[in-house]
C-alpha cells in the first residue's frame, strides 16, 4: 500500500487489512506455511500518517518520489527481495474485505487478479451521479475494471513485465494491459472486494477521484441548466 498524507483514512485501511490477515490464518489451516506481510510505502508524507502506522503490526519504508507508479514499484521490489512470491496491492483510502486474502487462493493458479471496488459513501454525491456510476460499473465475474486498490499478481509475473512504470497515474492499467499483451492469465473477479473512498479530491490528479468528480460536475451542470430554464419559462 502506498500512502501520501493519509492520516484521515489509513487507520481504517490498516484495521481492515489486519482483520483479513487474521481471518486468513484462522480459516486456512492447510496453508500454515503462508505468511502475510503488510507493507506501507510512505511517499512524501508531512502529516501524522507515519505516527499512525507505527501503532500497527506492519512494515514500512519511505520515499519522496511523489509518483504512485514509482512508489508502488519500490514497495513491490522490496517485498520480492524479502522472498514474497504473491503481491497484493491496495490504497490507503480503501478497506479490503474480510475474505480478501482467502479469496485469492480460490483463484489459483493465475498470474494476475483484478478485483472490484465498492463506493464507501454516497451522501455527498448527487443521485444522478450514483445512478450513472452504478449503470457503468460491472460488478460481476469477467468485468474489465482495473483498480490499483484491488490488484494482485505473482512476483515472477511482475518481474517478467518489468514492473510498474514511473507514471503519476494509470500505472495499474498500464501493467495489466502489458500482461494481456504477453498472454498472462488474468482473473477478472468480483469475489475480491474492496471498499474505497468516494472523495472527489486525492493525491492523484487523474485517478478514481477525478472520475467521480467529472461525473458529479456534469450532473450538477445539467441540473443547474435545467433549473435556470424552468425559471425562464
Amino acid at each position: 500500500m502506498v500512502a501520501c498524507n493519509e492520516e484521515l483514512e489509513i487507520a481504517n485501511c490498516l484495521q481492515a487489512l489486519e482483520r483479513a490477515r487474521q481471518y486468513f490464518y484462522q480459516h486456512q489451516s492447510q496453508t500454515k506455511n503462508i505468511d502475510i506481510e503488510i507493507l506501507v510505502v510512505l511517499d512524501s508524507c508531512t502529516d501524522r500518517t507515519l505516527e499512525i502506522i507505527k501503532t500497527y503490526n506492519v512494515s514500512m519504508i519511505s520515499c519522496t518520489y511523489r509518483c504512485v507508479g514509482q512508489t508502488r514499484d519500490l514497495g513491490i521490489r522490496y517485498l520480492i527481495e524479502q522472498g514474497c512470491d504473491w503481491i497484493c496491492c491496495t490504497d490507503a483510502d480503501s478497506r479490503v474485505s474480510l475474505d480478501w486474502f482467502t479469496s485469492m487462493l480460490k483463484h489459483q493458479p493465475t498470474h494476475v487478479i483484478c478485483g472490484v471496488v465498492e463506493i464507501a459513501e454516497w451522501q455527498h454525491l448527487s443521485d444522478a451521479t450514483r445512478q450513472d456510476y452504478l449503470s457503468h460499473y460491472q460488478d460481476r465475474t469477467g468485468h474489465r475494471h482495473i483498480h490499483g486498490a484491488n490488484l494482485c499478481f505473482r512476483a515472477s509475473s511482475y518481474l517478467a513485465l518489468g514492473g510498474f512504470k514511473a507514471m503519476p497515474c494509470h500505472e495499474d492499467v498500464d501493467l495489466v494491459k502489458r500482461a494481456e499483451k504477453i498472454g498472462l492469465h488474468i482473473s477478472w473477479s468480483n469475489q475480491l472486494r474492496v471498499i474505497t473512498s468516494s472523495r472527489l479530491n486525492s493525491r492523484v490528479d487523474e485517478g478514481f477521484s477525478r472520475f467521480l468528480r467529472v461525473i458529479e460536475q456534469e450532473n450538477l451542470h445539467e441540473y443547474s441548466s435545467e433549473s435556470a430554464l424552468r425559471k425562464i419559462v
